[in-house]
This record gives structure tokens, C-alpha cells and sequence, in this order.
């Protein structure tokens, strides 16, 4: 059974939004393109899960703070004796192990994978004796790219290659667990110590003003083009969207973008570009947000839900 599922990270989708209208450092395009292929990894493992038994109680995206230490598990599976905890890599191409080191096949040193278990391993140990839990713990990295090898590998280390994926969740399933109200209970009060924001995010500093203006398209992430009255299309890949609808979506990426910031008929006007007539985004907002303030503080809000 998924408790806690997993979505798009806020800094992943921050940063996707923010390249497409902004030039960002090499720096931050590199750690944009990490957080893209780390999270293709964990959907391709979401996958690699979703035939288990509903007998397993499957959390992800953990974001946990123990003896002041703040630490993030991808996944865990939970059963009444057992948490299998899971360190998700999208690895690609050819690596080799030497020493307790990694080193990409041209000879380059990575980070150890196994380290960053270990010490997750470890906080989590800490945070079950905290909370007077008594599970044993099982951690393996998972590698889901098909196309990695890992040369001079030992065979006792706790890892989980792509060949062997199938074998292990077949594994799993035949000893489904019997949940009790021990497991119940950990997963409740797990849920209420879990950090939702990161704190040591690291993101580069923009304004409104930096921003290009304009529609990106939902496929490709380019900018779209008037293409008649009621449509705009995207050149690069030729996907057509109708205005409402384009214009909706993009006034979700600036209220993600400037949470703090107004929508108005003027702002939006401006942010969306393409669409000509101030009328015409006066009226979508109209449909789909509530007007509240006069005048020059008039501004659109989400609609309120109606107390009956």
C-alpha cells in the first residue's frame, strides 16, 4: 500500500521553470540536470514496486531531521519485523570499485554511493531507537538504468543491480507481511515529524524583471506563438493549446515562481505575452480566480470554498 507517494520535487520544478526564462550558471544547469535524472531514477523504481503486494506500507521521499542532522530517504518498505530502505541511482555507463572507492571508467572518482547509505542507515537507526521502535533494518542502493556496470564490485556489498531488480521484488512478494498496529502506529507518527521544505536549498537568486515573458510549451518547454484567436502553438514541436488553458498554466508557474506577489489583469497580461487582448485574460481570470480589493489593490485570489 503506497502512504506516502512521491511527487516532482519543488526544486526540480523551480529550476525547470527559471531555465527556460532565465541563464543560469553552468553551475546550476549542472545540478539541474543531476536533479532530472535523479528523479527519472525514482520514477523507474515507483514502477519497479507498484506489483507488490498491497501487504507493504511503501513511503517515499523522506525528508527526516535526527540529532540535528537532516537526511533524505528515497524509499522505504515496511513490514511488522522489517523497514527495507532503498538509496535510488540512475547511474549510467561503465564504473569501477577500487579501495572502497568509485571512479567512472575513464578513472575520474565519484561520490561512494555506499557512504550516503550508510550514513542514512545510520540516522535512521537513531531516529526508530528515538521513537521506541524496534524494526530491523535492511538498506541496499538500487541501481535502475539498465545500461550501468559497476567493474571489480565485491559481492557482499548491499547493492541492488538492474539485472537483479525483478528477482528481488519477486522475493518480496512471496513473504507478504501481515500488517499489525505496531507498523500502523510507526507510519502515523512518522507522518508528523517529516520536513516539508529543505532548508539547505541553494537556489540562485531571480526577479520578475529577469524573466523572459511568454507561454512555454507543456511538452518541450520553448516558447509558443500566436497561432489564430482562440489557440497558440509551439513551433518546435508543434503542440497546439487552447488560449484558456495555456493561460491558466501559466499563471500557476508565476504563482510558483512569486508566491508573494499579486495576480492581476495587468501582471498576468504582461507575464503571459502572446495573449492580445487584456479582455480576454480579464475574462479567463474572471472565470477561474475570485476578484477581491477596489481599484488599484483589485487582485485575483483562489476561489474560497463555500461553508454551507
Amino acid at each position: 500500500m503506497l502512504f506516502k507517494p512521491r511527487y516532482e520535487p519543488v526544486e526540480l520544478k523551480l529550476l525547470r521553470f527559471l531555465n527556460t526564462r532565465i541563464k543560469l550558471s553552468p553551475k546550476v544547469v549542472g545540478y539541474l540536470l543531476n536533479l532530472e535524472k535523479g528523479f527519472e531514477g525514482e520514477l523507474v523504481f515507483d514502477k519497479c514496486i507498484e506489483n507488490l503486494s498491497d501487504n507493504w506500507l511503501i513511503m517515499n521521499d523522506l525528508l527526516l531531521e535526527t540529532n540535528n542532522t537532516i537526511y533524505q530517504l528515497d524509499s522505504i518498505l515496511i513490514s511488522p519485523d522489517t523497514i527495507h530502505l532503498f538509496e535510488v541511482k540512475n547511474f549510467e555507463g561503465d564504473y569501477y570499485f577500487e579501495d572502497d572507492k568509485w571512479y567512472t571508467i575513464s578513472g575520474k572518482e565519484i561520490k561512494n554511493p555506499l557512504l550516503q547509505l550508510k550514513r542514512a542507515e545510520s540516522l535512521f537507526r537513531r531516529l526508530l531507537q528515538d521513537l521506541r521502535f524496534s524494526f530491523s533494518i535492511e538498506a541496499n542502493v538500487i541501481f535502475v538504468n539498465p545500461n550501468f556496470f559497476l567493474y571489480q564490485a565485491p559481492i557482499n556489498l548491499p547493492i541492488i543491480f538492474p539485472n537483479q531488480i525483478e528477482g528481488f521484488m519477486k522475493k518480496l512478494n512471496m513473504r507478504p507481511p501481515t500488517q499489525t498496529n505496531t507498523t500502523t502506529k510507526f507510519v502515523e507518527k512518522l507522518s508528523t515529524i517529516l520536513l516539508e521544505e529543505s532548508p539547505y536549498k541553494n537556489l540562485p537568486e531571480y526577479s520578475y524583471e529577469q524573466l523572459k515573458k511568454g507561454i512555454t510549451c507543456s511538452k518541450c518547454n520553448r516558447f509558443m506563438t500566436r497561432f489564430n484567436k482562440n489557440n497558440i502553438v509551439c513551433q518546435k514541436c508543434e503542440t497546439i493549446e487552447e488560449n484558456g488553458h495555456a493561460l491558466l498554466r501559466s499563471v500557476e508557474e508565476y504563482k510558483f515562481l512569486f508566491p508573494s506577489r499579486k495576480i492581476t489583469t495587468n501582471v498576468i497580461y504582461d507575464w503571459c505575452k502572446i495573449i492580445h487582448s487584456k479582455k480576454v485574460v480579464r475574462r479567463i481570470l474572471n472565470e477561474n480566480f475570485s476578484l477581491t480589493g477596489r481599484a488599484r489593490s483589485a487582485h485575483f485570489v483562489e476561489h474560497q470554498p463555500v461553508n454551507e
